[in-house]
């Protein structure tokens, strides 16, 4: 098992001081890309990367399928951003984990790594990223 957790990667927590992403629902386009049991990504992760990535098949494209952003928001006491919920359609493969990167950025950049903890599999069927609620407890990025 190469994943060991989810993660905001070290180098978006920086680039949020430089203001090089835009979450608001007309901002930056953010994508998910889908990744095999072979892949290494974690805190470090800097860029989109095809290493580990599933091919294509079905409705599953490489460097993954773009996501829409909800406008940012105030929770309680955090600042919180949220996804719509993402499926992949007609999908038959099997997934171990998810990088989520800013598509407008030159770079590419990671923002998050997605760790399934156990090998996800759809067969001819919907494969859906259900994000979790916008929480201060539970939004996909919240910041104190």
């Amino acid at each position: 098992m190469a994943f060991s957790g989810d993660y905001m990667c070290d180098s978006f927590k920086l680039e949020l001081l430089t203001a090089e992403h835009n979450f608001a629902a007309a901002g930056d386009s953010f994508k998910i890309a889908l990744y095999d049991d072979t892949s290494t990504l974690d805190n470090t992760t800097t860029v989109y990367t095809p290493t580990g990535e599933l091919a294509a098949t079905g409705n599953y494209t490489t460097t993954g399928q773009a996501l829409t952003n909800i406008d940012p928001a105030w929770g309680t006491v955090k600042a919180l951003c949220d996804f719509v919920d993402e499926v992949f359609s007609n999908a038959t493969f099997s997934a171990m984990g998810a990088l989520i990167y800013n598509d407008t950025h030159a770079s590419d950049a990671a923002v998050i790594v997605l760790d399934f903890v156990t090998l996800q599999t759809a067969t001819a069927g919907d494969f859906t990223i259900q994000f979790p609620a916008a929480a201060d407890a539970t939004a996909i990025i919240r910041i104190a």
